[in-house]
């Protein structure tokens, strides 16, 4: 019996029949990808009605508004122009609340959230319980001596800048708090300052924050895939490997210098557990250890948003000295009055500068390090005022717009409660 085959004809006519089917659910598909979108486009508008929002372009939302590195400067128009909160649309369906109304802000920081980069929920609430014996005064006051060290390193780099030379102070500062707390926090003996691997660390951190802004602002870098695909998805994704690395290199040194001490009575013998000590030995309810991953959020956590955020505040305190030379002077002298020619600052000094600290917040409250912070609803949550919002609402929280809205610092007995 002969085999018969499919002519040219007919394994056209199959060919040209898969390939319809294959365009009519990927139509289908479209479709179905457009009325969902439409939908939950939609939902989010109604579920934000109750809530002003500033004209806005159909397609590219308040993106336009922050092409110019006037970001802080646009959300202070808008804090001042609408009450408590406004309807922010960046472009599609991602549209959010800010809010910086204190009495809005209280109910939701009340309530469970995310951790400050990478953990979050139940998980993220484990982890504090276990590192509440890292965060005390007593903990801290030992390492003034090191803080001082690192600053001590820090100037006197700049000693070596001309005087009519322009100094940009933040890479530096980075490199100085990045060494404090690799010192204080992972007991790391050399300094970050000098090493080439912290320097690129630093380096890596700053295009991460960069680069996140600029994905921000283009509007077809929000795609995942295309965003990958191109230039600066892939130098997002190359930083992210260098800051891995420099994580892995911190609690890999620490195990290996742990297996030299031997058991844990022995470490803690001969100095107090930091906070890597008690990542590595802290135990979950259930009795295990935290796993790899978890490890690495934690000191990535600590490592990236301790250093970076505290550069970022003493850069802008110097700022705001700067700005403000009668200020200075006055902080200068407080200063000079307790420790008087040449002493190294002590803990014991902290608390005998009070115009200096005053300073200092004021600084912080004006120009905070964290400028928002994102929060996504779990459940329905209603405000002081009635308005409610549904769960799965993504909320920004401006702390800049809390403490440049003119119904706090305008209001005695709001600024009495907050």
């Amino acid at each position: 019996m002969g085999v018969s085959a499919l002519s040219p004809t007919s394994f056209m006519g199959s060919f040209s029949g898969l390939l319809q089917v294959v365009f009519l659910l990927g139509l289908l598909l479209l479709l179905f990808k457009i009325v969902q979108f439409y939908l939950h486009r939609l939902w989010l508008l109604r579920a934000l009605q109750q809530f002003p929002s500033p004209p806005s372009h159909w397609f590219f939302g308040h993106l336009r508004e922050f092409q110019k590195d006037q970001d802080l400067q646009k959300i202070r128009q808008w804090v001042e122009e609408f009450p408590s909160a406004f309807v922010l649309r960046l472009q599609g369906n991602e549209i959010h609340l800010m809010l910086y109304d204190p009495d809005y802000m209280k109910v939701i920081m009340g309530r469970s959230g995310y951790g400050l980069l990478l953990l979050e929920g139940q998980k993220w609430f484990q982890h504090r319980r276990m590192l509440t014996p890292a965060f005390h005064s007593d903990i801290l006051k030992p390492y003034v001596e090191l803080m001082v060290d690192s600053v001590q390193m820090m100037l006197d780099r700049w000693e070596h800048v001309s005087e009519d030379s322009p100094l940009e102070i933040f890479d530096h500062i980075s490199l100085m708090t990045l060494d404090t707390i690799m010192k204080c926090a992972f007991n790391h003996q050399s300094s970050a300052q000098l090493d080439r691997n912290s320097q690129s660390y630093i380096q890596a951190v700053n295009d991460l924050n960069n680069l996140v802004i600029y994905r921000v602002r283009n509007v077809f870098h929000h795609n995942s895939i295309l965003y990958r695909l191109s230039s600066k998805g892939r130098w997002f994704f190359h930083s992210c490997q260098l800051a891995r690395k420099h994580t892995d290199r911190v609690i890999k040194l620490r195990k290996a210098h742990l297996q030299k001490e031997g058991e844990l009575e022995k470490a803690t013998s001969k100095r107090c557990l930091d906070f890597l000590d008690i990542l590595l030995f802290a135990k979950m309810e259930n009795g295990s250890s935290l796993s790899d991953e978890d490890l690495r959020a934690e000191v990535d956590t600590f490592m990236f948003e301790g250093h970076d955020t505290t550069a970022s505040g003493i850069s802008w305190i110097l700022y705001a000295l700067a700005t403000h030379p009668e200020h200075q002077q006055r902080c200068r002298e407080e200063i000079q009055s307790v420790l008087g020619d040449g002493a190294s600052i002590s803990w014991d000094h902290l608390d005998k500068m009070p115009y200096t600290t005053m300073c200092i917040k004021e600084a912080l409250r004006i120009y905070p390090p964290v400028p928002s912070i994102t929060r996504k609803l779990s459940k329905l949550v209603t405000f002081p005022d009635g308005r409610s919002l549904p769960k799965g609402i993504v909320l920004l929280l401006s702390i800049y717009g809390l403490h440049h809205n003119p119904q706090v610092w305008q209001n005695p007995e709001v600024c009495t409660r907050f």
